[in-house]
């Protein structure tokens, strides 16, 4: 099936399918873009984002906006660009939203990782991808520098999920393995 011009694909949160409404949600894998956490002059935290990477691939899901539009989708993705992604494996138009490099700003510890957001993240590449899918998340993406902020008890994401216990233990057991810095 050739999808065009009203697909996009998520890489973050957008894979966990509770967070949205998307019609015809699949699984895809994208050659060339390797995640990374960036921090924005519009954001108080950091936020995932794609870079190219000719030696790297991605997981992920497209999904089609026509029902809700791009314009809704553009909102929620603030301090993102929209990108098309090159004609392969009948891709033609899907859409990736990159860090707008115009909001990147420096390095900051005052920036931390929202917990409730990776758990978000995390929750949807094991319902879509099984564990493998979660460790492969993990391991293609950069910028486990810095901090984390545990916010699960009292969420700041906006689209944060309750999770089980075996999947909150498997958040922190990645994050034990990458001796992330949790903060208060």
């Amino acid at each position: 099936m050739e999808i065009t011009g009203t697909h996009f694909f998520g890489y973050g949160s957008l894979v966990n399918l509770a967070t949205h409404g998307y019609k015809s949600p699949r699984k895809a894998t994208v050659q060339g873009w390797r995640r990374e956490w960036f921090y924005s002059a519009k954001r108080d935290v950091s936020f995932l984002s794609v870079v190219k990477d000719p030696d790297a691939s991605i997981q992920g899901l497209i999904a089609d906006v026509t029902d809700i539009g791009w314009d809704a989708l553009d909102i929620r993705e603030t301090s993102y660009t929209r990108f098309e992604l090159a004609k392969t494996d009948g891709l033609q138009g899907v859409q990736i939203y990159v860090a707008d490099p115009l909001h990147i700003g420096p390095k900051s510890q005052d920036k931390p990782i929202l917990l409730s957001y990776l758990d978000c993240v995390v929750q949807g590449f094991l319902e879509q991808f099984g564990e493998q899918g979660v460790t492969a998340f993990f391991e293609s993406t950069s910028g486990w520098d810095r901090p984390i902020k545990d916010d699960r008890n009292n969420p700041i994401y906006p689209r944060a999920q309750v999770l089980t216990n075996n999947e909150l233990q498997l958040v922190d057991g990645h994050l034990e393995q990458l001796s992330a810095k949790i903060v208060p």
